[in-house]
């Protein structure tokens, strides 16, 4: 009898993997960010990256990072954890988010909101800025799991 393979990658890979994937369909020039929100059964729910809102046309606002605020895209575009969580096909109570960077302040709000119960991260880059620590702060505060994802198959494909 044949015995099934083991060198299978594991669900945290799949999902990190697939935000990455995701994140492939924003239009920003300069960040790229995707989500998947799994439930407890590893069954995706969700799935985002960051841009704007459906229905805007992405030629009509602004891309910058710095400048005035109406003048930056900070002003107008989703974050990848909202619309995963605006994208979800059912409730995403008790479910985990993966995130390619660990989530700001406003994505922690809707996070928390919507009973997301772990938040797994690639990076925390920003880890230092305000926006960040409250984020932690929150998360924290509510009992939300934080850990840092970091392959073990990126020197193997």
């Amino acid at each position: 009898m044949q015995l099934p393979r083991e060198n299978y990658i594991s669900w945290d890979e799949c999902f990190m993997r697939m935000a990455h994937v995701i994140a492939l369909r924003s239009k920003d020039p300069s960040t790229q960010v995707g989500s998947v929100i799994a439930d407890q059964q590893n069954v995706v729910v969700g799935l985002g990256y960051n841009g704007f809102p459906r229905g805007l046309d992405s030629n009509s606002f602004p891309w910058e990072r710095e400048g005035k605020f109406l003048e930056t895209k900070y002003a107008y575009v989703c974050h990848g954890e909202e619309n995963a969580i605006y994208n979800a096909n059912k409730s995403t109570k008790g479910c985990k988010i993966y995130c390619l960077l660990f989530p700001c302040n406003e994505c922690a709000k809707t996070i928390i909101q919507n009973g997301i119960a772990e938040v797994i991260y690639e990076s925390d880059k920003y880890k230092d800025v305000d926006a960040f620590v409250a984020a932690r702060k929150m998360f924290d505060a509510a009992g939300i799991k934080c850990r840092e994802y970091i392959s073990e198959w990126v020197n193997k494909i």
